[in-house]
């Protein structure tokens, strides 16, 4: 089974309602040094989760330590993962445990970033957002539906739902949880039954 692919997310989610959230302020530059993607989600949101950086001292007040709210989706304000780029900003957030992240509009590089990391980027649109924060604040169990193939996000209980748009290559690859080089291996078969019909043809 490969543990890459996502077809559905069914998720409770976490609204980060800011605005202009960036790489920076998603993983701070002090912790870059590390190549290996594993246990970067402990320092995601570093300086807004913890007092001065003291990871024994969370701050009460910033969402992800409200233990009302939680799930594989991030909801996020306008304008998500804009500055600097890092690869790291989306293995921060996908180690953190996030599938899915919600915004009406991402930095085209981190939109990039996340597609290459297995975690979806949902554009939606400004009001659909709206109505997003406003059902999990009144609601912290609402479910939010994300079909991949479909390309679909929906809120049940509302009834509600919306169309988002997915490069179709990086939308195949998440479907059957490719990485560029699984893509391309995944192509030999047919490489090779076209050179053999070719041989056949020529002989």
């Amino acid at each position: 089974m490969n543990t890459k692919k996502i077809e559905t997310v069914h998720s409770t989610a976490v609204p980060l309602t800011m605005e202009n959230v960036d790489t920076d302020q998603i993983i701070p530059a002090r912790f870059l040094k590390a190549t290996s993607r594993d246990g970067f989600g402990e320092n995601l949101f570093c300086d807004w989760r913890y007092e001065n950086g003291n990871k024994t001292k969370p701050m009460a007040d910033f969402v992800l330590n409200n233990p009302l709210f939680s799930g594989k989706i991030l909801i996020a304000g306008k304008n998500f993962g804009c500055g600097s780029s890092r690869e790291h900003a989306a293995w921060a957030i996908k180690d953190y445990g996030f599938d899915v992240v919600i915004s009406s509009f991402f930095a085209d590089i981190f939109r990039n970033n996340a597609l290459n990391n297995f975690l979806i980027p949902v554009t939606v649109s400004d009001a659909f957002l709206e109505q997003l924060f406003s059902a999990i604040l009144q609601d912290p169990t609402t479910i939010i539906d994300i079909n991949l193939n479909a390309q679909t996000i929906s809120i049940p209980s509302l009834e509600l739902s919306e169309h988002f748009p997915i490069d179709a290559y990086k939308k195949e690859c998440l479907l059957n949880g490719y990485d560029d080089i699984d893509y391309l291996l995944s192509l030999k078969p047919a490489i090779e039954a076209f050179e053999t019909k070719k041989r056949l043809e020529n002989a």
